[in-house]
Order: C-alpha cells, then sequence, then structure tokens
C-alpha cells in the first residue's frame, strides 16, 4: 500500500474493538486501521474494556482506547459509542468513522464540535428478529440521522446503497469489505477437533434468529453423510437460541463456540462445504472469506448474497420450502464438482474484495473528508 501524501488522525468508534473478535465490523475495523497505520497515519480504534481485560495500548501500529460499556442487550452498544464520542472530541482527530447505524445519536455530538464523520451503516438491522420494536425504533431513526448528520454515509453493498437512495433520496459511498486470511499461519485447529481436509461442513455466524443457525442444523438432520458439520460461533444475549440449537443437533455436528485468528481461517481454508445462511446485512466478511480461502460456498437466497456470490455460489432456500437439505446432499454425493465453484469462487473473491483496494478507498476519502 502507498503512503498517503499526509498524515491523518483517524478513529473508528462503534465496534467491540481490536484485534478483531466476535463479528464482521470488528474484522473491518482491525484490516482498516492496521493498513491505515502502515500507511502512516494516526489510528485510534475504540474498545470494550470487559471483552479485553488487560488489553494492550497499541495492537500493530493502532492505539487501543478501552471504556466500559453497560453489560445489556439494547444498552451495550451506544453506551461503549457514547462514551468513545465523548473521548473523540476532545482528540483533534482529523476524522472518524462511526460503525453502525444505531450509533448515529453520537453524530450530532461529533459535528457540533466540526469533526468530520464518516458513518458505515452496515445492513438494514432493524430487520433482524431479534430486535423488539424500541430495538427496530432505534434503527429507524438511526437510519435517518446517519443520512442527516453524517459527512458520509458508507455502504458495504450496492443493495444497502439503493436502500438509502430509495428511502431518503440519499448517495452513499460503496465500499465492500475485504477478504484475505492469508496472513493467518494454519494452525492445529484440525487435530484439536477430530477433523480432515475437506472432511467437514463449516458454518460461522452469531446464534441469533436471523443467521438461521436452528435451521441449519435441522436441515442437516435430514442430510445422509459421515462427514461433520462444524458450527463456529455462539451469542451473548440469546442464550435460548443457543440451548435450542444444541438440542436439536445430533453427533455429527460440532460446537467449538467462537473461533477467530489461525483457528478461524485454518478451518475455513480445509472445509469441503461453507454455509452461508444469513438473511439480513450487506456483505458479509465470513462468506467472502470462504470464498477467498477455496471455499464451496452454498449461501441463503438473499439480495445481498448474491451480489456477493454471483455465479460462482449455489443457493439455496429456508423457511417452508427448504432446500439446504437437498443442495448439501447434492454437493456431498458429487464432491468432484465442487471444484470448479471453489476456482470461480477464489477468483471473484480476489477481482472484488481485497482489503488493501479497500483501505486505499477509505484513504482517498477520509483525506478529503479532512480537508
Amino acid at each position: 500500500m502507498t503512503p498517503s501524501r499526509r498524515e491523518l488522525r483517524v478513529a473508528i468508534l462503534g465496534t467491540r474493538g481490536v484485534p478483531p473478535r466476535y463479528g464482521g465490523f470488528e474484522t473491518f475495523a482491525g484490516e482498516l486501521s492496521r493498513r491505515l497505520a502502515t500507511a502512516g497515519h494516526d489510528v485510534t480504534v475504540y474498545c470494550r474494556k470487559n471483552l479485553y481485560p488487560g488489553g494492550e495500548p497499541t495492537w500493530r501500529g493502532v492505539r487501543r482506547i478501552d471504556l466500559p460499556a453497560v453489560r445489556h442487550k439494547y444498552l451495550e452498544t451506544v453506551s461503549h459509542a457514547f462514551l468513545s464520542a465523548v473521548h473523540a472530541v476532545g482528540q483533534s482527530y482529523d476524522c472518524v468513522i462511526v460503525c453502525n447505524a444505531a450509533n448515529a445519536f453520537v453524530l450530532p455530538i461529533l459535528r457540533a464540535l466540526r469533526v468530520p464523520v464518516a458513518i458505515n451503516v452496515d445492513g438494514m438491522e432493524r430487520m433482524r428478529r431479534k430486535w423488539n420494536a424500541l430495538g427496530r425504533l432505534v434503527y429507524s431513526v438511526g437510519e435517518i440521522w446517519s443520512v442527516r448528520f453524517s459527512d458520509l454515509l458508507i455502504a458495504d453493498a450496492e443493495v444497502i446503497a439503493d436502500y438509502y437512495r430509495r428511502s431518503f433520496g440519499a448517495e452513499a459511498e460503496v465500499i465492500a469489505y475485504g477478504s484475505e486470511l492469508d496472513d493467518h499461519p494454519e494452525s492445529d485447529v484440525l487435530g484439536r477437533l477430530g477433523l480432515s481436509s475437506r472432511g467437514y461442513v463449516l458454518y460461522v455466524s452469531r446464534f441469533e434468529p436471523e443467521n438461521n443457525p436452528l435451521e441449519v442444523v435441522m436441515a442437516w438432520n435430514r442430510v445422509r453423510a459421515e462427514v461433520p458439520l462444524v458450527m463456529v460461533g455462539d451469542a451473548p444475549y440469546a442464550k435460548q437460541l443457543v440451548r435450542s440449537v444444541r438440542d436439536a443437533a445430533g453427533e455429527r455436528t460440532l460446537f467449538p463456540g467462537a473461533l477467530y485468528g489461525a483457528d478461524y481461517a485454518t478451518l475455513q481454508r480445509h472445509a469441503l462445504i461453507y454455509v452461508q445462511a444469513t438473511e439480513v446485512g450487506g456483505t458479509h466478511p465470513a462468506m467472502i472469506e470462504a470464498m477467498s480461502s477455496g471455499g464451496a460456498v452454498l449461501a441463503n437466497d438473499t439480495p445481498e448474497n448474491r451480489e456477493v456470490g454471483g455465479d460462482a455460489v449455489r443457493f439455496f432456500s429456508l423457511g417452508e420450502t427448504e432446500t439446504l437439505s437437498a443442495s448439501l446432499q447434492e454437493a456431498l454425493d458429487a464432491p468432484e464438482s465442487l471444484e470448479a465453484l471453489r476456482r470461480a469462487a477464489r477468483a471473484r473473491a480476489a477481482a472484488l474484495y481485497s482489503w488493501d483496494r479497500v483501505s486505499e478507498r477509505y484513504m482517498g476519502i477520509l483525506d478529503l473528508l479532512s480537508r
């Protein structure tokens, strides 16, 4: 990555922090922040103190600010974002990147002190089944405030940009996520879990209703196969769903919990099939990471997943017309047919999803915002 013409002081807030853990925004914050730092920028990422006990003050050249958050499903994100914004106003940042439309309430705070702000709105989060009426209202207001109070609206998929265009008449800069896992070495996770290369089916997502972990397990129970299904993920505020998923699973399903770094990358590289069952959101990092790793991807048939996967992914349906089990059975019965899919997926990921290109795009818009 070529150095920028001038050094900027940049902050990223609204995620759980770095090193990346838990989800897509954390991957985004980690990959972008370390590349900005390498390019010569002064970068700060605000982190949730409870998730990083004893955390180091820097990570890969990025300054970390650990702040507390209220440990509650509906308050953790917004409480941490508020404290992060209050801290940020006294730091003389050239620009701030806010993640998640739910955090748009901090935009007026930053704008009042003339801090240029870009917001990555993520997907249409209010559609997630986990939210009650209040949660959906917060996200609806967040969408409006994202448009009204940000200097720049960023979407990670054309589908999301089109939604903001149709709903608010607002134009969003479309910058997807990257997909590379090459900087992670191989780990011994296959041996620890009793797996072999190309000898398991992989699912990666938070165990939340709109990510359909229960539906995936139930579909898997209908499949005739000797290989296991590996369900990577967890959810701190969905304990009942987690129990339901585990109760529904048979002996051929493994639950290693949430895995990151080398363990996660190794599982992606060696999976026979990767299942993307999400129904809400924009570009899902785990899906493009599977494609980049040479994964044979089966994805839930949504506009967002079709935008990402194109003709390099096979699609299935859930609900009353569930076709996942049949898609899995077909793939497992003819594994040789997956090789062409793997090549196409890797080529598509390389052509469209690169963290270096993503970071170059962000450096360009941050440079313009800060002038």
